[in-house]
């Protein structure tokens, strides 16, 4: 049986009522376990997976790989809690292999995105490397699979 967070991982959009159904609890239980989680900050917030491709709205995905030197009693923190600061920037990760900190951004073309590695995060003192990868198309993001138009994978017979 899937955890009540998990479940809500999954969709946010459960009420309490379904979640009481589904995992066997009291709705009033449920209600008071989601705000101490809320509180507590084991649930940080409630997004929508949109499919950006079957909308009008341009825009650029990168995923940019950055080397950093960590700062005496402060590691990574202190870099990425700066980075986190930028507006573009959708997600940063402290990684393990050939670089320390993976950032995702988002921008409204590729030179705006250029500009942003340039001129912001390769300038950051402690960043001694950049490497920028572009997103040309999410098929999975979140465990969400993106479906393109459906393929139909019947054979033509012929009579």
């Amino acid at each position: 049986m899937k955890s009540m967070l998990e479940l809500l991982e999954n969709d946010s959009t459960l009420t309490a009522e379904q979640l009481a159904i589904m995992i066997g609890g009291d709705v009033e239980e449920i209600k008071a376990l989601i705000r101490s989680y809320e509180k507590d900050g084991v649930i940080v917030g409630y997004k929508t997976l949109i499919d950006w491709d079957k909308t009008d709205r341009e825009f650029v995905t990168a995923l940019i790989e950055l080397k950093v030197e960590p700062q005496i009693d402060r590691g990574f923190d202190s870099i990425a809690e700066r980075i986190c600061n930028f507006p573009e920037v959708e997600s940063v990760f402290l990684m393990s292999g050939g670089f320390d900190i993976a950032v995702m951004i988002e921008g409204k073309t590729l030179k705006e995105v250029a500009f942003f590695v340039a001129e912001k995060l390769s300038t950051m003192e402690g960043v001694t490397g950049t490497a920028t990868h572009f997103v040309l198309r999410k098929y999975k993001d979140k465990n969400t699979i993106y479906r393109r138009k459906p393929v139909d994978e019947r054979g033509i017979c012929a009579l």
